[in-house]
C-alpha cells in the first residue's frame, strides 16, 4: 500500500508527531483529497489540548484545508479526479436533526468538524464526506484558499448576513487573522469601513487593507469615535476580547449591530436600556456551509481579496503551531505539503 505523512497529536496535550500511514480510501459517499496546503487555526488548539468534547485520539488536525481530489468512493457523481477543492470547519451533518431538515445545515444538531471528528488536513491526504467539500475556483493559490475556508467564510458570511448595506457606516474590530480579512470584504461590500485596532501602528495597513478610517483604541475611547461619526451600522468583532466588546457595542447607531466572530470563554456585558435603546442587538456567527465556502472564494477571487499568510513546510508544524499562538503571525500560518 501507497504510503503518506501525517501530523497527529497522539493525546490531550501531547506533541505533534510526525508519522507515516498508509493512504486511505474513500468509503461510500466519501473524497480523497491530495492536500497541498493547509491553514494553522487557533481552534487546533482545542484539538491538541484536548478542550473539546467528545474528541478521539490520535487524531490529524487541520480544518483549512485545500488540495486536489485523489479519488472518489462509491455514490459519488458530482465530483471526479484533479478538481481543486477545500474543506473547511464544517466537517458534514447528520441529516436527521431539525435543523437539518430545515435546510440550516450550518446549525446541525450534530454537525462533524474536519480535523475534530475526524482526521483534518496535516497530512498529505485526507478523506472528506461528500458534502463538505467545496469547489475552489481558477485564479485562487492553495496556500491562500485555506486560511479563506475559515476565517476567510466566517467575516465574508457574517457581513452578508449582517443587514449593513451599501455606504452603512461598518467598523471591523481587530486586525488580525480574521480582521484583516474583514476589513477587505467590506471595502469590497461599498460599506464606510472603520478599522479599529490596539496602537497607531496598525492604522497605516489597515488603510493599506481598505479601511477609510483608522481608530487607534489603545489612545481613545474607541465607541465615542464611532459615535462621532454618526454611529455604526455593524461592528464586526474579531479581537476575541469581552471586555472590548462589551466596550465598543456602545459605539452602534440605532438599529446596530455587533457581529461577534472571534469570542474569549468571558461574558460580553451590556446594560438592558443600552440594547432597548436605538433598538441595537448582538448576535454570534459561525463560519458555514460549504456553498458558503464557494461564494467566499469566488468573491475573493473576483474582487481581489487575498489573506495575508506565512508559509511552512510539513515537517515544520511544530514551528508553525507555535508561530501562530504567538500572535504575531502575519496574518494566518499554512502547511504546505
Amino acid at each position: 500500500m501507497a504510503k503518506m505523512k501525517a501530523v497527529q497529536v497522539q493525546k490531550p496535550g501531547g506533541d505533534f508527531e510526525m508519522v507515516e500511514r498508509e493512504i486511505p480510501s474513500p468509503g461510500p459517499g466519501q473524497i480523497l483529497i491530495k492536500v497541498q496546503g493547509c491553514g494553522v487555526c487557533h481552534s487546533d488548539y482545542f484539538v491538541k489540548e484536548g478542550y473539546w468534547p467528545g474528541l478521539q485520539y490520535p487524531r490529524v488536525p487541520g480544518h483549512e484545508v485545500a488540495g486536489v481530489i485523489e479519488s472518489v468512493g462509491s455514490g459519488v457523481t458530482a465530483w471526479k479526479k484533479g478538481e481543486r477543492v477545500g474543506v473547511g470547519w464544517h466537517g458534514g451533518q447528520d441529516n436527521t436533526c431539525e435543523a437539518c431538515r430545515a435546510g440550516d445545515f450550518a446549525n446541525c444538531e450534530s454537525s462533524f468538524i474536519t480535523g475534530f471528528t475526524y482526521d483534518g488536513g496535516y497530512a498529505e491526504y485526507m478523506v472528506a464526506p461528500v458534502e463538505a467539500v467545496a469547489r475552489i475556483p481558477d485564479g485562487v493559490d492553495p496556500s491562500e484558499a485555506g486560511p479563506l475556508l475559515c476565517a476567510g467564510i466566517t467575516t465574508f458570511n457574517a457581513l452578508r448576513h449582517s443587514g449593513a448595506g451599501p455606504g452603512d457606516l461598518v467598523a471591523v474590530q481587530g486586525i488580525g487573522g480574521l480582521g484583516h480579512l474583514g476589513v477587505q470584504f467590506a471595502r469590497k461590500f461599498g460599506y464606510h469601513v472603520v478599522a479599529v485596532g490596539r496602537g497607531p501602528e496598525n492604522g497605516a495597513l489597515a488603510k493599506k487593507l481598505g479601511a477609510h478610517d483608522y481608530i487607534d483604541s489603545a489612545s481613545m475611547n474607541a465607541a465615542e469615535e464611532l459615535k462621532k461619526r454618526g454611529g455604526a451600522k455593524v461592528i464586526l468583532a474579531t479581537a476575541p476580547s469581552s471586555k472590548s466588546m462589551s466596550e465598543i457595542f456602545h459605539g452602534l447607531g440605532r438599529n446596530g449591530k455587533l457581529m461577534v466572530v472571534g469570542a474569549d470563554a468571558n461574558p460580553i456585558e451590556i446594560p438592558g436600556p443600552a440594547l432597548i435603546l436605538g433598538r441595537k442587538g448582538v448576535q454570534g456567527w459561525a463560519a458555514g456551509t460549504p456553498r458558503d465556502s464557494e461564494d467566499t472564494l469566488r468573491f475573493a477571487a473576483l474582487a481581489g481579496v487575498r489573506a495575508i499568510i506565512e508559509k511552512f513546510p510539513l515537517a515544520k508544524v511544530a514551528e508553525a503551531y507555535a508561530r501562530m499562538m504567538s500572535g504575531h503571525a502575519q496574518f494566518r500560518v499554512v502547511l504546505t505539503m
